[in-house]
């Protein structure tokens, strides 16, 4: 008999590990929770999210009833009744991540300089709204939209980084430039495929680097209409600084971009 539950126990605990967590309320093991948060009223409702935002108030309510129904799911004690709760799960979280995706493209737009990247950003900020909507406790007063575009922006800024990381390694060595020539004309991008592009740090507002140093990079490696790379010396000349001073003021401006480009948010 002990072998039995034991057995019972166990595979109970592996199919407990394969359902999605939820945020436990004092009120689900009531029985009045089986009317507060029945699930099925608001997945019969012909109330249609999928052109226009769901209200935070609507939202909360979805996430109450969800979290119910995860709960479900983990006390269920047939195939057929697990099925059926979770069915209520998936709905509901479904319906949230349609009534709120408005957030993603909010989101992309306000972090993006330029859209070249939004689709690949959009397809992985649909996974981020997702596991926002299985993590967001409607109880704690919070408002999910507050909640998931913070998410949203965090992963935006990740991603931002390392497309920026992958595109420095693929184009530019920095480590090789401070003390050594460029070999002819600098390989970079159409502005278009570019996340953040050089150009943007040379800009006379942009604040990460000096005039000079502005002036140095733009001379060396063809920037901004500038013509064809010019050597240290020559660069030295125009500006009227010696050429060891020209190759420090290089390396300098080359350290702070290559922080810039990878340091984590």
């Amino acid at each position: 008999m002990t072998t039995i539950v034991a057995a019972t126990e166990t595979r109970r605990t592996q199919r407990t590990a394969t359902l999605p967590g939820h945020i436990h309320h004092e009120s689900f093991p009531t029985k009045q929770a089986r009317v507060d948060f029945d699930p099925v009223e608001l997945l019969e409702s012909q109330d249609n999210y999928d052109d226009h935002y769901m209200p935070d108030d609507v939202t909360r309510d979805h996430a109450r009833r969800m979290h119910y129904a995860a709960y479900r799911m983990h006390q269920s004690r047939t195939k057929s009744d697990l099925a059926r709760w979770k069915s209520y799960y998936l709905g509901l979280r479904d319906r949230i991540v349609l009534g709120n995706r408005k957030l993603i493209y909010r989101a992309v737009r306000r972090r993006m300089a330029l859209q070249n990247r939004a689709d690949d950003m959009i397809g992985d900020c649909h996974i981020v709204l997702i596991q926002a909507v299985a993590a967001f406790n409607p109880w704690m007063g919070i408002r999910f939209s507050t909640y998931a575009f913070t998410c949203l922006v965090r992963a935006l800024s990740r991603l931002s980084q390392k497309f920026s990381a992958d595109w420095l390694t693929r184009s530019l060595s920095l480590d090789a430039l401070p003390d050594g020539e460029p070999r002819g004309k600098m390989n970079i991008p159409d502005s278009g495929s570019l996340l953040i592009p050089i150009e943007e740090f040379l800009r006379e507002e942009h604040p990460l680097l000096t005039d000079r140093e502005k002036k140095i990079l733009a001379h060396r490696f063809n920037m901004q209409d500038e013509p064809a790379n010019q050597t240290l010396e020559k660069v030295g000349k125009s500006l009227g600084l010696s050429k060891e001073r020209v190759r420090q003021v290089q390396a300098s401006a080359i350290d702070k971009l290559r922080k810039a480009l990878n340091c984590p948010v």
